[in-house]
């Protein structure tokens, strides 16, 4: 039997921290489409997309997406994943992390984001409250599939897996296969987060029906001393890999990330080291049945 392919995506910055956290984190849409390409060429088969604003600051602007998804289309075939979760600034709300689905000119992506529960994070100073309640998600996955965009579903705690299964799924706005990323470690700042543990991934793959002969999943294991634990645990669990500054800007302790695409080549190691082979961004359409480029 050939060895299992393994899906790598790469989250290269994400709606929180930025250049004063480590100089290298890619912000701008030129920075953003260079790492990707570097990603692409390191092993990377998709790339998870959030934008920032001229001054750095999140942003849900489908103008700025439009130029980053354009501009690595122009290089690679990597599986374009936009992040819809809504900007990290006052007053942004859920809807506002949609407008890019409502854009008539937008470079539509393969795949987007499509955060699951409700919970609290505390940052900058202040606390504000994700609103993804089940109307929403059930509205905008649907939206999704009408538009031929695969949701990537993020759930943050094990009520998060029972909703895609018992209010997502039987709403017959998913497509198989689904694709699932567990977000682990963001207990310290949301509240209704779940910490990271080896138990807590296995607890939340149990969480999958036994009656998918497939789901997609793979941790989002954010901080230095999840990271790499995560990624390996995940891919021994049968899962992907997930790496990239959004989650983590260490390489080691006291050593920074000099690029995303420096944590990918480390990915490909441990892949290859387990045995497993690295998939291409043509076999992770396949894998997920996304389609391929023209």
């Amino acid at each position: 039997m050939a060895p299992r392919k393994v899906i790598i995506t790469v989250a290269q910055t994400g709606a929180f921290q930025g250049k004063e956290a480590n100089p290298n984190i890619p912000l701008q849409p030129d920075e953003i489409i260079k790492s990707a390409y570097d990603c692409y060429n390191a092993g990377a088969a998709i790339v998870h997309i959030h934008a920032r604003d001229k001054d750095g600051v999140s942003s849900n602007d489908p103008a700025i997406y439009n130029e980053i998804g354009s501009g690595i289309r122009a290089k690679c075939n990597l599986v374009t994943q936009y992040s819809t979760a809504p900007a990290n600034k006052a007053g942004a709300t859920a809807e506002d992390g949609m407008r890019l689905l409502y854009d008539p000119n937008l470079v539509k992506p393969d795949m987007c984001s499509l955060d699951l529960s409700l919970i609290s994070t505390t940052w900058g100073g202040r606390t504000f409250v994700h609103e993804w309640y089940r109307d929403f998600l059930i509205k905008y996955a649907g939206m999704m599939k009408d538009m031929g965009i695969k949701p990537e579903l993020e759930a943050f705690n094990p009520s998060s897996m029972e909703d895609i299964f018992n209010v997502l799924e039987p709403a017959g706005v998913l497509d198989d296969p689904i694709s699932v990323s567990f977000v682990m470690g963001m207990d310290k700042i949301s509240q209704g987060a779940i910490s990271f543990s080896q138990e807590n991934i296995d607890f939340m793959i149990k969480k999958i029906p036994a009656a998918h002969s497939f789901v997609d999943f793979s941790t989002i294991s954010i901080g230095a001393k999840n990271h790499v634990p995560g990624l390996a645990y995940t891919v021994l669990k049968g899962g992907g890999a997930r790496v990239g500054m959004e989650d983590n800007i260490w390489y080691s302790p006291g050593e920074l990330l000099k690029s995303n695409a420096q944590m990918v080549e480390r990915a490909v190691r441990i892949i290859h080291e387990l045995g497993l082979e690295v998939a291409t961004p043509d076999e992770a359409r396949d894998i997920l049945k996304i389609p391929h480029l023209n």
